[in-house]
């Protein structure tokens, strides 16, 4: 294989899970982002065509998941995860 797969820092004993940097934190901003995904997408389905419900509160809820959640998911970082 390439040295994009292989590389000599990998070859130490920490498997995946134990250097991987995803805090519980991490999770918990990914789970909510979907979960307001999903629902701003229940929502805009339920709604009438021209409601509050449809162009007011389920797209705001698709922004905050897809634009703030989820890419904070994968931004922030634990700073006690550095401390070793």
């Amino acid at each position: 294989m390439s040295k994009l797969f292989h590389s000599d820092e990998s070859k130490d004993s920490n498997t995946l899970f134990e250097s991987w940097s995803f805090s519980k934190i991490n999770y918990l901003l990914f789970i909510s982002g979907l979960v307001l995904i999903i629902v701003g997408y229940i929502v805009m389905g339920y709604g009438e065509v021209n409601s509050f419900q449809s162009l007011g509160l389920a797209p705001t809820m698709l922004f905050l998941g897809y634009i703030v959640f989820i890419p904070g998911a994968l931004i922030y970082k634990d700073r006690t995860l550095n401390k070793d």
